[in-house]
Parts: C-alpha cells; structure tokens; sequence
C-alpha cells in the first residue's frame, strides 16, 4: 500500500511557477512509474508527465513540454513537478498516482495507476 500526498497548489498569475510536491509513504518500489495527471471542470483527466521512482526516463504531455519539469529526490520520497511560464488553460486540480507500469510513457492509462493522491488546486489568472 502506498500514500501520496501533494502539495504545492495555489493560485498564480499567467507567466508564474509553482512547484508541485508530492510524497509518498508506506512500500515504494524502484519500478513504479509516478504520474502527475491534471483535471480541468469539463474535460478529462490528463497525465502530463510520467517519471520512474528510481531511475530512468520522464516523459512529458506536448502541451507541457519545455514549460513543466518532473523530478525526484529519494531520500525524501518525493517526486515534483516544477511548472513555469504557467498559462490559463493549465488550471485545474492536479493528482500523483503511482503504478507498475511497464514503461515511461503519458500514454499510460489511467487505470494502470494503482495509487492516487487527493489533489492540490491550481489556478492561473490571465
């Protein structure tokens, strides 16, 4: 069993950051995928970076790409998601989920996810 807790959320101006924090406890594997998906009112839940806990490739969403960075720090079982130059069209709740996949990739599904955090709030004004 794993508990993921995020934090970091808030509400920011467009151009801002934030940083997304979220850390696990209980069994952590080094083969875990983490996933930081993101649901807008209205629209569907979308992973928009994947990462392994341990080692290994990240993967981001196009419409993120160069703008988020995903990370880890092991030591204190956490794994981030630093959004810069954050835009209107990126508010929504944002939920870590962590999962045996096989692979690093934003095409996992949604149900390969095992475990999920409760979500922390973001909100950019234009």
């Amino acid at each position: 069993q794993v508990q993921l807790v995020e934090s970091g959320g808030g509400l920011v101006q467009a151009g801002g950051s934030l940083r997304l924090s979220c850390t696990a406890s209980g069994h952590t594997a080094s083969n875990y995928v983490m996933g930081w998906w993101r649901q807008a009112p209205g629209k569907e839940r979308v992973l928009v970076a994947a990462i392994r806990w341990r080692f290994g490739s990240i993967a981001y969403e196009d419409s993120v790409k160069g703008r988020f960075t995903a990370s880890r720090d092991n030591a204190k079982n956490t794994v981030f998601l630093q959004m810069n130059n954050l835009k209107p069209e990126d508010t929504a709740v944002y939920v870590c989920a962590a999962g045996y996949a096989s692979r690093v990739s934003v095409e996992i599904k949604a149900s390969e996810f095992n475990w999920w955090g409760q979500g922390t709030q973001v909100t950019v004004s234009s």
